[in-house]
């Protein structure tokens, strides 16, 4: 396979990747003068700049960011991390995790029932909204049965997952902190409630180190479960001409080498210089992507999306944050 030139690929990729480190290092300023959040500013100016910076030249470059960049931060955040943080979750977590993630979907299925569209898109907004957002969206259809209208479900729900992580990022912290819970506590109600990777990172980050650790490692155990979730809605759909047996899900290799690195960290091989370094490139990744992820999100798009369909997506989203609080409530995990 021929080697890209290096000077193609700064002319593809340079263009946007430079708006986004513009927009980034924004947000980092304004955070180190003011102490506001500051990945929370880099996505509401690159937000505020989409009318502007969506431009066709640049969108390769945002894509890279949010898809590639992100995904690298996300694994070297591992560094930060030691198993013992993983498992001092506990299996309540895990088993708040997975039921959520069960009656998210369910209710997906029930609500779409309810408002006349099919069981298929209920499956697949639900699905969507209980597992990791877009990744999800696009697995899930691989499985459903095929007609004129999967690729196109497929689609708005990647939209509309997306549009809900975003607004999710700014207001659920603010839920967790009125609720009164201390970082490590928000942190697991933000990875088991944002859709997409980028706005769980973000979101926890946001509030604290503390809660994005816990934040990422929440998210992740819901990302490993991602081939089990498409498998199952392959086996309920088979009958009705979907293929469990053509069940796609990406590896998330991200996921594995984070918990690679936090391996590795364990085990104390990670010299303090080097976890300083790594840790350095995770923040400003973090920052590029989220600014890139703000940069292609259109307020307008938001609000031409189908109200049917767009309940749908919000009725899951809505119980999902509603089961995870009364979930945490119930393991008793709000004393701690």
């Amino acid at each position: 396979m021929t080697a890209v030139h290096p000077i193609l690929l700064a002319k593809r990729y340079g263009p946007g990747i430079l708006v986004a480190g513009a927009v980034a290092l924004a947000g980092w300023l304004i955070a180190h003068y003011t102490g506001w959040p500051g990945i929370v500013i880099a996505l509401v100016i690159g937000m505020a700049l989409n009318p502007v910076a969506a431009r066709p030249q640049l969108q390769p470059g945002y894509v890279l960011a949010v898809k590639k960049v992100l995904r690298i931060a996300i694994a070297l955040l591992g560094v930060r991390i030691a198993l013992g943080d993983v498992a001092a979750l506990g299996l309540p977590t895990a088993a708040l995790v997975i039921s959520t993630m069960a009656l998210t979907l369910l209710t997906g299925v029930l609500v779409a029932r309810l408002l006349g569209a099919s069981a298929a898109f209920g499956a697949l907004a639900g699905g969507a909204t209980a597992v990791c957002g877009a990744s999800a969206a696009l697995a899930i259809s691989t499985v459903l049965p095929q007609d004129s209208r999967r690729d196109t479900d497929a689609a708005f729900v990647v939209l509309a997952v997306n549009a809900l992580s975003t607004i999710a990022m700014i207001v659920y912290p603010l839920i967790g902190h009125a609720l009164g819970y201390p970082d490590h506590v928000n942190g697991v109600m933000l990875g088991a409630t944002i859709h997409d990777v980028a706005q769980v990172v973000g979101a926890g980050y946001g509030v604290s180190p503390e809660a994005g650790d816990t934040t990422t490692i929440v998210k992740l155990f819901r990302v490993f479960l991602l081939l089990p979730v498409v498998l199952v809605i392959g086996l309920a759909f088979a009958s009705a001409g979907g293929d469990a047996a053509r069940a796609k899900a990406p590896v998330p290799v991200f996921a594995i080498m984070f918990v690679v690195f936090a391996t590795v960290n364990s085990l104390g091989l990670i010299p303090d210089v080097l976890r300083t370094v790594l840790l350095g490139l995770s923040q400003a990744g973090l920052f590029l992507a989220i600014a890139a992820l703000g940069l292609q999100t259109s307020l307008l798009a938001m609000l031409r999306l189908g109200w049917r369909p767009m309940a749908i997506v919000l009725a899951s989203t809505l119980v999902l944050l509603g089961a995870v609080i009364i979930g945490l409530q119930v393991i008793g995990m709000t004393t701690i």
